[in-house]
């Protein structure tokens, strides 16, 4: 759409934040939020009440410069920002639906209150306390082992896992909403895994103390539980179900570790990000590393070095997670093709051999349940990569198809 001087220019409701000495803007409903210079803040402050060449001549008298507002609109619109431009609509995707919609933030703005940490941490404290006493309640590998049937222990393991990762995805969506956040769970991939994920990228309109507890809520939940399993095993409250409590636990601790892999995006890479105050330190980082991988082919032009155009601050932090993200990628895909690959499909084949050759029914029952898991691992991991990368791989091959009907 045309953008003359006499335009007029009606945008979304954004919200625009202060950090540092740039502004933080976007909408909060679709999670799309970009840093702007005190300009760019001034110019979305008189777009709703003037002309887009009377902008321009305000910006021009206040600060000498003179900058292109209509080529400013049209980035604002690429963002999905602006509504209308000579009364006429823009075409927008539109915001995704939040999950839980009838949960208001009303209902749970209790969970960014300062004491809430505190009473995490008093139960984690005690939890270590009780295993100072008794160190039978310490965590061990054993832990998982808590029935005779191995295909019962692997079918119950697995539903625990996603039950904890669930109850830890959805204290981050929950505490997102406590912030004003929209918050939405689904299923993704990182390198060979498959992971829940939460988009919370509406938390960007909220201060730092609130966006740090949207992002340690997951962490905290985890730890909490594992408290909580130690403390009820304590008192003997267990009976019975001790053994499996005692996994509960266990498995619960083991999701924290995982969220220290900061080269995908965990639950501490955002927590990196912020604290270092980087808009965007993966894509920044795979940037520098592209630019470097072309300096390293000898390209004729490789290009300027990304991560000039960053502050001091930042370049430095970019840089140093350049250095985690391919080591850490290199490692991680290294133990998958080495160590991952091999156990799966060993452990497959066999299971497949045992329910072709019959046997005992907890045999079958075991072999049964290693391939369930294995196929439906699968089936999501590729549902999921596919719903994320297919559209590139589609472009690709329409793209092949394109120059083979030229030749």
């Amino acid at each position: 759409m045309p953008i003359a001087d006499r335009s007029r220019v009606r945008l979304h409701r954004l919200h625009l934040r202060p950090e540092g000495g740039s502004w933080v803007v976007g909408r909060i409903d679709t999670g799309s939020f970009v840093r702007l210079p005190p300009i760019g803040h001034r110019a979305i402050t008189l777009l709703p009440h003037t002309t887009v060449g009377e902008v321009r001549t305000t910006l021009r008298e206040e600060s000498g410069d003179d900058v292109d507002v209509a080529e400013f609109v049209s980035d604002l619109a690429d963002l999905g920002f602006v509504a209308e431009i000579d009364g006429r609509p823009l075409p927008t995707a539109p915001a995704p639906r939040p999950m839980l919609p009838w949960l208001r933030p009303r209902h749970v703005r209790w969970l960014l209150h300062p004491m809430v940490p505190l009473i995490a941490g008093a139960v984690v404290l005690a939890a270590a306390v009780a295993i100072g006493g008794d160190p039978v309640l310490a965590p061990r590998h054993q832990d998982l082992l808590w029935s005779d049937s191995g295909g019962l222990i692997l079918l119950g393991n697995f539903g625990i896992v996603w039950t904890l990762i669930g109850l830890h995805e959805l204290a981050h969506l929950v505490t997102a909403r406590a912030a004003g956040a929209p918050g939405r769970i689904s299923l993704g991939t990182r390198l060979q895994f498959l992971v829940a994920q939460t988009d919370v990228s509406g938390v960007w309109a909220a201060p730092r103390r609130d966006r740090l507890a949207v992002y340690l809520a997951g962490i905290a939940t985890n730890l909490v539980i594992w408290a909580g399993t130690v403390l009820v095993r304590a008192t003997g409250g267990a009976g019975p179900a001790d053994g499996l409590l005692a996994a509960v636990g266990l498995l619960s601790l083991g999701l924290v570790p995982v969220q220290f892999l900061v080269f995908m995006r965990t639950d501490i890479y955002f927590v990196l990000q912020d604290v270092t105050g980087c808009a965007n330190l993966y894509a920044d980082g795979s940037a520098y590393l592209r630019h470097l991988a072309r300096r390293f082919r000898r390209a004729t032009d490789p290009g300027e070095d990304p991560s000039r155009r960053l502050t001091a601050r930042e370049r430095r932090a970019v840089r140093a997670y350049a250095v985690v993200l391919v080591g850490g990628t290199v490692a991680c895909l290294a133990v998958a093709a080495l160590v991952t690959l091999p156990v799966t499909v060993t452990v497959l084949t066999s299971a497949v051999g045992t329910m072709l050759a019959g046997g005992s029914a907890g045999d079958l029952f075991d072999a049964g349940a290693v391939a369930a898991i294995s196929v439906a691992f699968v089936v999501l991991w590729t549902r999921a990569w596919w719903h994320r990368h297919g559209h590139r791989v589609r472009r690709g091959i329409s793209r092949r198809r394109r120059q083979t009907g030229r030749r």
